[in-house]
């Protein structure tokens, strides 16, 4: 089937639900069915656009002035449809008024910060492998592992209080969900999303953060001028939204990669350098974040089809990741591939601003693990936690032998 977008050419269909249960389960088919279609599909089932191809992808994601983010990330179009939320500043948001919040955080998480934390952040995680293997050499490396760092070390650094942390897995996930259709999965977390939204608000108000975190610095930066008293906490809203969930999923593909893949698990304990490679590997690999709409801001003339203006764009990061043209043998996970380019923080302008302070939290569990493990195996059956955008687990049972 075929959908005229313009007398040039003509833009393959496809009826894939991309947001149906069973597909969110196992994407991969889908994502290879979309990538042979063509560079540009017609998703009929919401009469929007789908990119899936590496090229198409990337291109779009760096072209903001013709995709823009400001009509909304998700499938809801900001042009007619009111968000559920005050948009984000940062996301949901082009020049101009990206510029000044996204100036603010880039220096905020810059290497600085980082250096800051390095020392205090190798020794958390050493902390909490050290508790976790005293316990048991099996466990849920989701669990135990993938959230509980994150958990516990990047909400400290923001400033928040320790009381009511339980809350911002849930609200991430209701956000992320709500970036697709209202299905099933939208449904389950509406009832809880008004105290949600309170909680994660209150943290964000200047008198709710310690004096010395990303948080108490931004509110700093409104003072100065840099940024808006009333873009403040949407900033701080940002870093709790953002910067929880992508961490914890992409911390969990990367242990994931090395349960599955003992080889290279060797490999990286031969060679501790290449770690940071192996986070970004494991990103390209499982993609935490799937997917992220764009608008068109006219008519765009794209991949040999026209694509009208007001157009929704599904651009499949996690296909583009995985795209035979752009990497060889994609579906391996490989710590000898160079995955740089790949679309699993964005790309361009909107390229997620806290994707280094990722790299550090990975950097660490994985030295605090290469320091006291031997191998590590699958310990059990894996089970998703299913998300309308996130590549999330809801179990991820490991068995490690400790090295002497």
């Amino acid at each position: 089937m075929t959908a005229p977008s313009s007398p040039r050419t003509a833009i393959a269909a496809s009826d894939l639900d991309p947001f149906a249960l069973d597909v969110l389960a196992d994407p991969l088919p889908g994502q290879q069915e979309l990538r042979d279609i063509g560079p540009v599909v017609v998703l009929e089932r919401y009469g929007i656009y789908g990119m899936a191809r590496y090229e198409q992808v990337h291109a779009a994601l760096t072209d903001w002035q013709s995709f823009q983010s400001s009509a909304g990330v998700g499938l809801s179009n900001f042009r007619h449809e009111k968000p559920w939320r005050p948009p984000s500043v940062l996301l949901e948001a082009d020049p101009p008024h990206h510029d000044a919040p996204r100036s603010v955080l880039s220096k905020i998480l810059g290497p600085r910060a980082l250096r800051r934390l390095r020392d205090e952040w190798m020794a958390d995680a050493d902390d909490l492998v050290a508790s976790v293997l005293s316990r048991s050499t099996e466990f849920d490396a989701a669990i135990e592992l993938a959230q509980a760092f994150p958990l516990r070390v990047f909400p400290d650094a923001v400033g928040i209080s320790r009381t009511g942390r339980e809350n911002l897995l849930p609200y991430g996930n209701h956000a992320f969900n709500a970036f697709g259709p209202s299905n099933s999965l939208v449904a389950d977390g509406a009832p809880h999303v008004a105290g949600l939204s309170a909680w994660v608000g209150t943290q964000c108000t200047r008198e709710a953060l310690t004096d010395n975190g990303f948080g108490a610095q931004i509110w700093a930066a409104s003072d100065r001028g840099d940024i808006t008293a009333e873009q403040a906490p949407l900033v701080v809203r940002s870093l709790l939204t953002a910067g929880v969930d992508t961490t914890v999923n992409g911390l969990a593909a990367v242990l994931y990669a090395f349960a599955t893949n003992p080889a290279q698990w060797q490999r990286l304990r031969s060679d501790p350098a290449s770690m940071r490679n192996a986070f970004d590997e494991a990103v390209r690999w499982e993609s935490p974040v799937q997917t992220f709409f764009r608008t068109t801001t006219r008519a765009v003339d794209f991949a040999g089809v026209t694509i009208p203006d007001g157009s929704k764009i599904l651009m499949f990061l996690g296909a583009a990741n995985r795209d035979p043209r752009r990497w060889e043998h994609p579906d391996s996970f490989d710590l000898d591939r160079d995955p740089s380019g790949h679309v699993g923080y964005g790309m361009g302008l909107h390229q997620c601003v806290g994707q280094h302070v990722a790299r550090l939290e990975s950097e660490a569990l994985l030295t605090a693990l290469v320091r006291r493990v031997e191998s590590i195996e699958l310990a059990g059956p894996t089970r998703r936690h299913l998300n309308n955008t996130l590549r999330s687990w809801a179990s991820l049972p490991i068995r490690v032998r400790q090295a002497r």
